[in-house]
């Protein structure tokens, strides 16, 4: 234990971290340098060692005489400065795949749908939300870009409607997607349209599928029959992550969900993405008391014209935490450590 003490963590502390804590002051830019160490120091005690780290404290006085000479350092040796853009330029690279934990979005986009699922291993893109009205919602685009992520390795869409999939083509545009997924049933124009564009770009696409592996886990999806209508026939989809069970409903009716019930032992959600947006064609009391979520979430655009979601449907989830795109903005759950935390926009 003191070895690694003496060879890995005092030197890693005091010669990496400790300085760059003080040149962040200044530097702003060098915070996602600071930020993958202090990952790797987190890393090496959570997974190696069990260690007390002391800080030492440091007055004003040193603090002003280190950014003066820091100062004439850098303007007088530009190579320096020119490395320190360059690690920082690699640190932005790194720093994603120092990251273990994992992640759950649901994204505000509107009156419409997109989640998505990501660790440093895989990105799965559940539905793209897309077109209210005239208004084209581009958020899902946005945030997959701030996330750094170029990837996506599986996109699903969960049926065929404009508020599901109308940005689909648009990130097949701007990112690198290995495969989609369609639902069962006929393809509409939307979805045909979807489909000559990944054949031009030779991207497989399957539909109907039963069972999809990710990472350490496996995303099952809840077939049951072909239904007359194309919010029936959603992709609704049950996975376990790190011990906790999450469920995406799509547009899926009362009908899918008795068959459902009828089909699968499923119960004790942690967290349920309420099928069609709080709609008071989802949701049944049966169906939610069965399954007995703990977290709820609605993606609804606000003061939509169709009045989602409907109060009755609010009733039958009552006895779990509500979460609500249109009041708090994206909501993220993150797995850490085997615990659940969450963050809303709007906290």
């Amino acid at each position: 234990m003191q070895i690694i003490n003496n060879v890995i963590i005092v030197p890693l502390v005091s010669v990496i971290i400790y300085p760059l804590t003080i040149l962040t002051f200044v530097f702003r830019f060098l915070e996602p340098v600071l930020n993958m160490f202090i990952g790797i120091l987190k890393f090496i005690i959570n997974h190696l060692i069990m260690i007390n780290i002391i800080v030492p404290k440091v007055n004003l006085i040193f603090y002003f005489i280190y950014y003066v000479f820091l100062f004439m350092f850098l303007k007088t040796n530009r190579k320096m400065f020119i490395l320190l853009i360059f690690i920082y330029t690699m640190c932005l690279k790194v720093k994603p795949l120092l990251d273990f934990n994992t992640y759950v979005y649901f994204l505000d986009v509107g009156q419409g749908d997109s989640s998505l699922i990501y660790s440093n291993r895989e990105v799965i893109l559940i539905d793209t939300g897309g077109k209210d009205n005239i208004k084209v919602s581009d958020n899902t685009i946005k945030f997959l870009k701030s996330t750094g992520k170029s990837k996506i390795n599986y996109l699903v869409l969960t049926h065929g409607d404009y508020d599901h999939m109308g940005d689909a083509i648009n990130v097949i545009e701007n990112f690198k997607v290995d495969k989609v997924i369609f639902n069962c049933g006929e393809s509409n124009n939307l979805e045909k349209e979807l489909i000559n564009v990944l054949d031009k770009k030779n991207i497989k696409y399957y539909s109907c599928i039963k069972k999809l592996n990710i990472d350490n886990s496996k995303l099952h999806f809840l077939q049951t029959k072909e239904y007359d209508n194309e919010n029936d026939n959603s992709n609704v989809i049950y996975t376990k992550l790190n011990g906790y069970k999450f469920m995406f409903m799509g547009d899926a009716g009362v009908d899918k969900e008795k068959d459902i019930l009828d089909k699968y032992n499923i119960s004790d959600i942690d967290v349920l993405k309420v099928g069609h947006h709080g709609s008071k064609t989802s949701s049944d009391k049966n169906f939610i008391d069965e399954i007995d979520p703990k977290y709820s979430v609605i993606s609804v655009g606000k003061n939509n014209r169709y009045g989602h979601p409907n109060k009755k449907v609010l009733n039958n989830l009552d006895g779990s935490r509500i979460y609500r795109t249109d009041q708090d903005g994206s909501i993220m759950f993150k797995i850490k450590n085997d615990k659940l935390k969450i963050k809303t926009c709007s906290s």
